[in-house]
C-alpha cells in the first residue's frame, strides 16, 4: 500500500515540502479515519445482511444484554451520541429487528430488545462480520494484529 502522501504525488496533486515539523501523513488521527474508511468500505462491500456497522453494533449488544437495557445506556455501549442512537434505533425498529417497551419501574424510560428476526440476522451475517474483520487486518502478520487490537483497547 502507498503511502498517502505518495499517492497524491501519483495522483498529480502538488504538495508543500515534506520537511515541515508536522506531517499529516504521520499523524494518528488522519491515520486512524483512512484505516477507518477502509473498514468501513470492506463492511459495505462485504455484508450480506443490509446492515450498517452501527446496527450490527447495536444488535449484537443487544444480544448480549442479560437485563433491559436504555437507548441512552445502549447508545453508551455502541459508542454513539444521542442522536445517532435514535436513528438507528429507528430504522432497526421499522426492520422489525428490535422492539420497544415502557420500563415497568420507570415509566418515563423505554428498554429495547432484540427480536427473534434480529437473533436470526445476526446468526445469518456472522461470518461476514468475521470476514470483514479478517480482511481488514489482512495487510498485518498474525502476531501484529493481536498486537494492533491491543493497542487499539489501550487507546480506548
Amino acid at each position: 500500500m502507498l503511502q498517502f502522501g505518495m499517492m497524491l504525488k501519483t495522483l498529480g496533486v502538488p504538495m508543500t515540502d515534506q520537511n515541515e515539523s508536522y506531517i499529516l501523513d504521520d499523524q494518528v488521527g488522519f491515520l486512524l479515519r483512512l484505516a477507518y474508511q477502509r473498514h468501513i468500505a470492506l463492511f459495505m462491500e462485504q455484508m450480506t445482511g443490509g446492515l450498517t456497522p452501527p446496527q450490527f453494533s447495536t444488535l449484537y449488544r443487544l444480544r448480549e444484554a442479560v437485563e433491559p437495557i436504555s437507548q441512552n445506556a445502549l447508545g453508551r455501549l455502541v459508542g454513539m451520541d444521542a442522536a445517532t442512537t435514535k436513528g438507528v434505533v429507528a430504522r432497526l425498529l421499522s426492520r422489525d429487528l428490535i422492539r420497544v417497551e415502557k420500563d415497568g419501574g420507570d415509566r418515563r424510560r423505554y428498554t429495547l430488545f432484540i427480536t427473534d428476526a434480529g437473533r436470526q440476522l445476526l446468526d445469518a451475517v456472522m461470518a461476514d462480520v468475521k470476514g470483514i474483520s479478517e480482511a481488514t487486518l489482512e495487510p498485518l502478520a498474525p502476531q501484529e494484529r493481536a498486537q494492533f487490537l491491543a493497542l487499539l483497547k489501550r487507546l480506548i
